[in-house]
């Protein structure tokens, strides 16, 4: 009977391996808050905003007829172009709004590198290749119109409106 005690009390409830692994199971969760967290933050801003956004999706193009041009939908004012008609597309958001800006190089037939800038929100897409696509979230923090401009192709152009709320 002694003997069955000692090995009683030789029992840890936090073993070596349960010890590590509730260190990988934090090290894990935090990291998921980091990322997570930081997937939030605008890039015209320094702290997450926890609204739903506006999706905005912006296509680069190239026809023989019109050259380089961007084509736009928006999910809150209907569908818009994407047919290749829209050579100057124009987005209308709200103050205060966060955007999802989704941009997509669909140019199938130069296979040119595109890319996108809005610099009054600080939105700027690297050179995405065919078929390439970037989601940028940004802060709708300033009235007015501002334009959005290819740095690749500069007549490729749009605005953006924000609207006071």
């Amino acid at each position: 009977m002694a003997r069955k005690q000692k090995n009683k009390s030789n029992d840890k409830f936090f073993t070596r391996g349960t010890i590590i692994g509730i260190a990988i199971i934090a090290v894990g969760v935090s990291a998921g808050i980091y990322f997570g967290l930081g997937s939030m933050v605008p890039v015209n801003g320094t702290t997450p905003v926890l609204q739903a956004p506006t999706h905005i999706y912006i296509e680069a193009l190239h026809t023989a007829d019109q050259g380089y041009f961007y084509d736009q939908q928006s999910t809150r004012q209907g569908k818009k172009s994407l047919s290749g008609v829209n050579s100057d597309p124009s987005i209308h958001v709200t103050q205060g709004e966060l955007v999802s800006l989704h941009f997509i190089n669909e140019d199938k037939e130069t296979l040119s590198p595109e890319d996108l800038n809005i610099d009054a929100f600080n939105v700027h897409t690297k050179q995405l290749k065919y078929f390439e696509a970037q989601t940028i979230n940004f802060l709708a923090d300033k009235t007015g119109t501002f334009t959005y401009y290819s740095t690749i192709h500069p007549e490729m152009k749009g605005t953006i409106t924000v609207d006071a709320s």
